[in-house]
Formats: C-alpha cells, sequence, structure tokens
C-alpha cells in the first residue's frame, strides 16, 4: 500500500490558524471562567473572594443569591448577612460561565475576638441562652432593677429588643460578649448582627436617646461622647460583629488618693479598633490553653476565659504558677451552678493541704452561715505577706515587729483549718423586735482554728488585751485559757486550748440538735466541699426562713404581737431577695484548682426533691 501524501506546509500553516482563531469565528467570543473554587462552608459576615486578581481579567457579572444586587467586575468580595445555602453564578454576556455552591454557617463569637485577648467573658449563642439567664437575673434583683442595669451595659439593649421582637440587625445565632486587650485600657463590647450598617444606626440612636453624642465619621465609624463627660467610646463594625470600645475613665481615682496630672491620660479607642481589623484566622477561638481547660469545665450559657498576665516580680519573689482560668454558668429555672478550672503550671500551694475543720465534725445543726478555710499556714502566709525573704515579707514582719509581735511563730502555732458557723436566734430576736420596734438581727457565731500549741496565741491575745478599754475577765481552764467580755449588749467567749481556739459570739446555742454539719453540707451541695484541703462557703436564706417561722411561743411575748412580727419580718425578707442559698467551694486538682459554685431561688429545693 502506497503511503498517504503528506501535507504540503501551506496547508498545515492554514490548519494551524483555523486552530488558532477557531473561537472567534462565530463573533469573535472568548471562553471566561473565573475561578470559583469548589462548593464550601463559609462564615457569615465575613467577605468570601472569588474572581481573579490578575491584572485585565475580564470583568464578569456576579449574582451573590442572597438577594442583594448583581455586581460586575473580574473580582467579587462578598459577605453574606445571613445563614442558608446560597448559589454564586457568574455571567459573561448573559450566559453563566460559573457557578458555586456556598453554605452559610454563623461566625463563633470567639473568631470575632483577637487573639491577643487577654480575658473574654462571652455568651456563645443568642437564643436559647440569653432568655434563660435574662429571667433569672430578673427573678433576683427584680424586673425593674434588671430592666434599668442591663439598659445600661453596652449592646445589651438592642441584643434583648432583638430577641424579644425579632429585630433583623441581630443575630440570634451567633453570640454576645466582653473582652480585655493588653494594649488598651479599657473593655469592648461585641455582638453578632445580620446588617451592619442598620445595627450601627439602632445602637446609635439608643445612646442619644439616653442624652450622649454620637458623632458619625467618615470611615463608617461613630464617635461616643458620654453625657457624663467620661471618656469618648468608639463604635464600630467589622466582618459581622458590632463593637463598642469603651475606655476606663482615667479621672475615675479613689476619693482622696493625689492624682498625677501628667500620668493621667485619655485610652486610645483606636488601639481597640485597630487590634479589631487587623487580625485575621480564628482569633482567641483556637489558643492553646483556651482548647485545654475547656474540657475540664461543664457546659454552660456564659463562659470566662482568662490567660495569666505575668507581673513584674520584686527581688526574691517567685513566678506565679498561673497559667490560665476557664468557667462556665448553667443556668436553671430556679438556680445558676458555676464550674470553673484554676490551670498551674506546677502543684498549688505545693501541693500541701490541711485537715477539715474539727467544729464542723460535731456542732449545733441548722447554721444560715458556713465557711471553712483549709490551707497550709505558709502557704496562706505566701499568699498574703509574700515568699519568705522577700521585701514585701520583711515589711509586713517589721511592722508587726513594731507593735510586738513576732508573726513566725505564730504561724507555726496554726494548723491550718480556719470554720465558722452562724446561727439565727429567733426568740432573742422577736422579744427585741417587739421590745425596742427595730428588727436587729439576733443570733450566735461561732469561730473555730486549729493549733499545734497554744503559748503564741495566747500571748498575742494578751497583748491586743493590753492595748484595749475592753472589760473582760479572764478563766484558767484544766487545758487551757478562757476570755469572757460583753460587746454592744452580747456575751462574747474567747476559749483557747493546745489543740483548737474558739470563739463564741451570742447567747449559748441551747435545744438545738448536734450533728456532722460538714456531711450534711456535703450531701446538699455534692462533692467534698467542707472537707480536708477545701475552702467553702455557704449561706442559707432559706434557713434564715425556716427559723423566723418556727416559734409557735415565745416565753414573755404575747401570742398576737408574735404572730404579727412573724407575719412582718417574713414578708420583709421575702421582698428583699428571692434568693435562698449561696454556695462558693475552691480545692486543688491535679493540674490547677477547682471552683464550684450555686445560687438557688425559692422553691429550688422542692424542685430537686
Amino acid at each position: 500500500m502506497p503511503p498517504p501524501p503528506r501535507p504540503s506546509a501551506p496547508l498545515v500553516a492554514l490548519l494551524l490558524l483555523t486552530v488558532a482563531v477557531g473561537p472567534w469565528a462565530s463573533g469573535c467570543r472568548r471562553v471566561v471562567r473565573p475561578d470559583m473554587g469548589q462548593d464550601r462552608t463559609v462564615e457569615a459576615g465575613v467577605p468570601v473572594e472569588l474572581g481573579s486578581r490578575e491584572e485585565g481579567a475580564t470583568a464578569v457579572t456576579w449574582e451573590p443569591g442572597d438577594g442583594t444586587a448583581p455586581v460586575k467586575a473580574a473580582r467579587l468580595s462578598h459577605a453574606f448577612a445571613r445563614t442558608g445555602s446560597y448559589t454564586v453564578r457568574a455571567l459573561h454576556e448573559g450566559e453563566e460561565v460559573g457557578r458555586v455552591q456556598l453554605t452559610v454557617v454563623p461566625r463563633p463569637v470567639l473568631r470575632a475576638v483577637p487573639a491577643a485577648a487577654q480575658t473574654v467573658l462571652w455568651v456563645p449563642r443568642l437564643r436559647g441562652n440569653v432568655e434563660p439567664l435574662v429571667d433569672f437575673y430578673e427573678r433576683l434583683i427584680g424586673p425593674e432593677n434588671a430592666r434599668r442595669s442591663l439598659e445600661e451595659a453596652p449592646l445589651v439593649s438592642l441584643m434583648l429588643r432583638g430577641l424579644s421582637d425579632g429585630a433583623g440587625v441581630v443575630d440570634p445565632e451567633e453570640g454576645f460578649g466582653f473582652f480585655l486587650l493588653p494594649e488598651f485600657d479599657g473593655v469592648v463590647a461585641l455582638l453578632g448582627v445580620t446588617e451592619p450598617e442598620s445595627a450601627m444606626d439602632a445602637v446609635a440612636g439608643e445612646l442619644e436617646d439616653a442624652g450622649h453624642q454620637v458623632i458619625p465619621r467618615d470611615d463608617g465609624t461613630a464617635r461616643v461622647v458620654p453625657s457624663d463627660g467620661s471618656s469618648p467610646m468608639l463604635l464600630f463594625e467589622d466582618r459581622g460583629y458590632l463593637y463598642l470600645a469603651v475606655p476606663e475613665d482615667p479621672d475615675a481615682t479613689e476619693e482622696g488618693a493625689p492624682v498625677d496630672a501628667q500620668a493621667v491620660a485619655t485610652p486610645d479607642v483606636e488601639v481597640a479598633r485597630r487590634a479589631v481589623k487587623s487580625f485575621t484566622g480564628p482569633g482567641i477561638s483556637e489558643e492553646a490553653l483556651l482548647g485545654e481547660l475547656r474540657g475540664k469545665v461543664a457546659e454552660g450559657s456564659v463562659y470566662l476565659y482568662s490567660g495569666a498576665r505575668p507581673d513584674p516580680l520584686e527581688a526574691g519573689e517567685e513566678e506565679g504558677p498561673v497559667r490560665g482560668f476557664f468557667a462556665s454558668l448553667a443556668v436553671r429555672p430556679e438556680r445558676v451552678d458555676l464550674d470553673g478550672f484554676l490551670a498551674s503550671s506546677r502543684p498549688l500551694l505545693r501541693g500541701a493541704s490541711a485537715p477539715a475543720s474539727a467544729l464542723l465534725e460535731q456542732a449545733a445543726l441548722g447554721p444560715f452561715a458556713a465557711a471553712q478555710l483549709s490551707v497550709p499556714p505558709e502557704e496562706l502566709a505566701k499568699l498574703a505577706f509574700g515568699s519568705p525573704g522577700s521585701p514585701r515579707r520583711q515589711r509586713t514582719l517589721e511592722r508587726w515587729r513594731q507593735q510586738g509581735l513576732d508573726a513566725e511563730p505564730l504561724l507555726k502555732a496554726l494548723r491550718g483549718d480556719v470554720a465558722m458557723l452562724v446561727y439565727f436566734d429567733a426568740p432573742a430576736f422577736f422579744r427585741n423586735f417587739i421590745r425596742e420596734k427595730r428588727p436587729e438581727p439576733r443570733g450566735t457565731v461561732v469561730v473555730e482554728a486549729g493549733l499545734t500549741s497554744s503559748e503564741e496565741v495566747l500571748r498575742l491575745i494578751d497583748r491586743q488585751l493590753q492595748d484595749t478599754s475592753l472589760r473582760y475577765t479572764t478563766q484558767k481552764l484544766p487545758e487551757g485559757v478562757l476570755y469572757r467580755t460583753r460587746v454592744r449588749e452580747q456575751p462574747v467567749e474567747l476559749r483557747v486550748t493546745p489543740q483548737r481556739a474558739t470563739l463564741l459570739a451570742g447567747e449559748l446555742l441551747e435545744g438545738r440538735p448536734r450533728g456532722d454539719v460538714g456531711t450534711a453540707l456535703r450531701e446538699r451541695f455534692g462533692g467534698e466541699a467542707f472537707g480536708a484541703g477545701h475552702v467553702s462557703v455557704m449561706l442559707d436564706l432559706g434557713q434564715l426562713r425556716a427559723d423566723l417561722r418556727a416559734p409557735e411561743s415565745v416565753p414573755g411575748v404575747p401570742q398576737g404581737q408574735l404572730e404579727a412580727a412573724r407575719a412582718f419580718t417574713g414578708a420583709l425578707l421575702e421582698q428583699l431577695t428571692p434568693l435562698d442559698s449561696a454556695f462558693l467551694d475552691f480545692s486543688l486538682a491535679e493540674g490547677g484548682a477547682r471552683l464550684k459554685g450555686r445560687m438557688s431561688l425559692r422553691g429550688e429545693r422542692e424542685v430537686s426533691r
């Protein structure tokens, strides 16, 4: 078979020319394919970049798909105000040349806080978190008081109105919070919004209604001059969040404190704005310590995170071991629970512990307040006076020596446990109330400290009594000393033995059953509160109400007057506060220390049963 004929050179050139100009043969059309990327998820308020950055790139018509007007440009930068799924189309000469599906999700509030922030308090999502918080707050202090205080907080009024009437400028799926920056002397509030310009106008209107002056600026921000003459604030928007930088007023000094006129300067609110505008990436949301502590704390409605900021040390001082703190606040209909963790680089208090108080093991039941401090004396002294050999410690010890006291032996005499119990004496209260026509408190306070020896404690007491005009008596006991006096017509006893020092202020506790108060408190609040190594405190207004209701009769008080006094004081206490109880506990844990707390309103005990 003969070989096929080879095309001539002119024919090859003609074919190459046809391929080159083929796309233009029909109306000289050019293929345009803008860079759209893959279908993906983006955050509300954060601009999405589509198209080409190359100089001379062909302009196309962009249809974002969210109801906003089309834009003709080679590149599109567009922020979606609301969550949802959107199809972005690129058109060239009326024909679609590209499309991409974008799923828009809420921008987490921590991704809107600069990574440099030192402390952040935030609500991660408005809907479902703010409503129970506000409800609890209103029940605690009263609706009118709550309304006034909330309206004074930056951006809170706009947030609450957005949740109650569905105002479109607030994004209920995003968050709200406050944060502190090391370089800004003040606080910055932020709130997730869907319509930044409308949100700016709404906040400006509220501020003007409150008497403040709002001055819009060409860069889209607004300067806010408070009506009380304090430092100006700055209102601005960035990537779907509204910010209000509130500087600390330099004139807010303590009364009587000297003021250095040269040192007083207005904090620069632009510092806060630059910190927000300039940061990129995840913000503080992926800070390593924050991620580490999240797993140590229960879920909640409100969170607080604070990273440790090293302070200058005096000569001889040790660098603090604290790395940071993270806590949550969980809201239930009748109570709020606090769960927190303090992270440390080494064992706090050097891992040392003190015993639980012997007072709590056997005492009168039914205190309406209780507290225990179980900390090794030397570790407590470090917190109060400074490390041994440090200048602060030396200054403190010198002041004590000038008063004739040697603090070091006194510290060694302490065992490390101190407890306090407070009881209400209803019969004495009603007798005094009816006689004096004044509701003055009556009851008993018991304070006890464990001792390793009593010599230094007795020396301190005798020294203090020498310099007082207080009239007292001293009685030697087989194993110690008993001091007696009266303060405001109430008897006071101080009993010192080699094992403990016990202060009893008020009438003797007679007729009350006795038992293990510490165990009862642990059963009520859980965990190992009021145990060894714990610092715990409790206030029980429910017990106080029960004590007021208890007396059916009081010797020397007419029955009719007693019933009237009971009704009056009960109603007065109910009106003053709906609080039932409050509790706080601090204890050492692996890697740091744990903080637990609870605040309950009336009715919580019945609900829990």
